[in-house]
């Protein structure tokens, strides 16, 4: 194939960045006009489920009011964010755009903007980029002489909206594969909720009374949670003494609950020692401990494989012989939704202690806990191979479009 022309797209584009928030202003007659955030711009798409408004002169709307086929590129930001790229196509009757996203308006006679907007997001354009990104830890940007010199491949027109044709029929295609891998994933989750609530016969099992506690099964009652196990807060020994930290106690803390949730905690990646423990609150609580979070990310739940402590963010209970540790995990599992809605705080949500001891558990006897507990386990596996099979196929979908555009760019330049 005959290589493509190369220009810099400073030579045939005008770019220009967009309104920038918090100016000041003398003028009196503003309107109020929807404008673009970085969060509305994705790789050859639009978000435009929450679109924010300024207050703008006319001169100011003028200057940066969107045109059909105006291709929109981000500045950074995040890695992901770093020139996310797409055509504008009228999607609001009237729309600006902010300064950290990148107006290009190229000559209608010379460019396709849909074939210049999937070459930006090509594996072409994202090597570009990221090459010439002004980079810290985990942000990296671009500035306006950068992506002025960007080496657009210019084909003729019709070779253009060829490209682009085929490219958006089969990316088409690849979106509705995705939807529907999407739509199988969600019934994934709304699986293992089924079989919670089957486990659980339909109730919601640890509840604040009187809202929330239903009718019991037969066969199983309502309990105070503290009646069947002993609550227990942690604690966090001095940061300011690194002498207290690095043993061989593991310490169950908010950085690691996500990975731990619903499983049993064997160690820790972050762990403290007798002296952390000696001059603390911290305990050292026992095999089979319950431990919930209950600040930040409310709801999560672990059980101690051995003993070991936890921050001040976890109501640990010590479970008593007529309760499985086990059971009170998936149960709290179970009540996740409702217990979350208990948090309080401006900033951060947190389940205060007081609330935490007015929990009550809905159980059977210990044997049928256990029983329970054995089914429970064996669905919830064979729920999640199937959700990882499913995940995969979505996984290899998500990764079409790039290779699509590897196809139609990424070869053509590199002859």
């Amino acid at each position: 194939m005959k290589d493509w022309p190369v220009v810099a797209l400073r030579d045939v584009a005008e770019i220009a960045a967009g309104i920038t928030l918090g100016r000041k202003t003398n003028e009196t007659e503003l309107v109020s006009v929807p404008y673009l955030r970085v969060a509305n711009v994705q790789d050859g798409s639009l978000n435009l489920s929450e679109v924010k408004t300024v207050e703008a002169t006319r001169r100011e709307i003028e200057k940066w009011r969107l045109r059909d086929g105006d291709l929109l590129l981000t500045e950074g930001g995040d890695l992901d964010k770093l020139g996310r790229g797409t055509c504008w196509r009228e999607q609001l009757p009237l729309c600006i755009h902010q300064n950290h996203i990148f107006r290009v308006r190229l000559p209608e006679d010379r460019y396709d903007p849909d074939f210049v907007s999937l070459q930006v997001g090509s594996g072409y354009g994202k090597a570009y980029f990221f090459a010439h990104a002004k980079k810290t830890t985990g942000i990296a940007s671009i500035n306006q002489q950068v992506l002025g010199s960007f080496p657009l491949l210019s084909p003729p027109l019709p070779e253009q909206q060829r490209i682009a044709r085929a490219l958006r029929e089969r990316l088409a295609v690849v979106a509705e594969a995705r939807r529907a891998a999407q739509a199988q994933t969600d019934e994934m989750d709304a699986l293992r909720a089924a079989i919670y609530r089957e486990s659980f016969r339909g109730v919601v099992p640890v509840a604040v009374p009187p809202e929330g506690m239903a009718e019991a099964p037969q066969g199983w009652r309502w309990a105070k949670l503290g009646d069947l196990a002993r609550l227990e807060s942690g604690h966090t020994p001095s940061r300011s003494r690194p002498d207290w930290w690095g043993g061989d106690i593991s310490w169950v803390s908010l950085t690691e609950i996500r990975a731990l949730d619903g499983t049993w905690v064997e160690s820790t990646q972050i762990k403290t020692n007798e002296a952390g423990i000696a001059n603390s609150s911290a305990r050292i609580l026992p095999r089979g401990t319950v431990c919930f979070s209950r600040t930040a990310s409310v709801g999560f739940v672990t059980v101690m494989a051995r003993p070991m402590a936890t921050s001040q963010d976890f109501a640990n209970w010590v479970c008593g012989d007529e309760l499985d540790p086990e059971f009170l995990m998936y149960a709290l599992i179970c009540s996740r939704r409702e217990l979350r809605a208990l948090a309080t705080g401006a900033t951060h949500k947190t389940i205060y202690m007081p609330m935490l001891g007015s929990f009550h558990l809905c159980l059977p006897d210990r044997a049928t806990q256990g029983a329970i507990v054995q089914a429970l386990k064996a669905q919830l596996a064979a729920a999640e191979e199937a959700r990882q099979a499913v995940q995969a196929q979505l996984d290899e979908i998500k990764r079409l479009p790039g290779r699509l555009l590897v196809q139609a760019f990424d070869s053509n330049h590199s002859q």
